[in-house]
């Protein structure tokens, strides 16, 4: 149901295929937009088994995004502030041990910038050395902004073998090693320019934003990152903007 909603509606590629691993592994995506494991599922193999670990949810029945990943089947959702987090791990621990493979947005939220990556939690790099499994960075472009037709594109990472007990030291590296792999395939990227009110409706649908609102992320990551507030002032470089196609 997902590779056909997801290509009625735009036209993903997949690149560098050939570098997913046929057993069990934990991909680490960036997140730009509450759909990517939506575009993910219509994107990645039928083989092997696709889940997601979250979103952080205390009831998974509210809002339209969490009913539709429970009705997938393919999420393994966890509490926030419930002593659940050890029941999540085991489930994670079986369904690698299934022979599946289990995606996780490792910055933890939506981006607004298609060519950032944000910090990365430490909970893939564990999970790949507590179950001894290799470690997958894909990168998704093209879901900031959405537009009927858009062209998405989902590119994957070298492997990153995962040895050894999961001790501070390991996954702090690790988690290193998976960011700048990230960098590396985001850099460049292009912003896109917003859409019409469709095409922002439809980006939004599933967007939850820890800042309130997109505006307020856009203004704290140039922040964070020195850059000027408004982007056609200061001398900072502006970002290479791609038209909207439609929407």
């Amino acid at each position: 149901m997902s590779w056909l909603l997801v290509r009625s509606f735009f036209r993903p590629r997949l690149v560098d295929r050939q570098r997913l691993t046929e057993g069990p592994a934990i991909y680490c995506f960036n997140h730009l937009n509450g759909s990517d494991p939506f575009i993910l599922m219509g994107t990645l193999p039928m083989r092997p088994r696709l889940t997601f670990f979250g979103p952080k949810e205390e009831d998974m029945s509210v809002g339209g995004r969490n009913r539709l990943m429970s009705w997938t089947g393919a999420t393994i959702p966890y509490r926030p502030g419930k002593n659940d987090l050890l029941e999540a791990t085991r489930r994670v621990v079986a369904a690698l041990k299934a022979g599946g493979v289990v995606a996780i947005a490792g910055e933890g939220r939506i981006q607004p910038f298609e060519s950032v990556v944000g910090p990365l939690s430490e909970g893939p790099a564990y999970f790949a050395l507590r179950a001894g499994v290799p470690m997958v960075p894909i990168a998704i472009n093209g879901t900031s902004w959405l537009c009927i037709g858009r062209r998405i594109q989902v590119r994957i990472g070298e492997p990153l073998v995962a040895t050894g007990r999961p001790t501070r030291q390991a996954v702090d590296d690790l988690t290193e090693r998976c960011r700048r792999a990230l960098e590396t395939m985001l850099a460049g990227e292009p912003e896109h320019a917003p859409p019409g009110p469709f095409g922002r409706r439809l980006t939004e649908l599933f967007n939850e934003w820890p800042e309130g609102s997109r505006t307020a992320a856009e203004a704290a990551g140039r922040a964070h990152r020195g850059e000027p507030a408004d982007p056609k002032k200061g001398n900072g470089s502006r970002p290479r903007i791609r038209r909207a196609a439609g929407g």
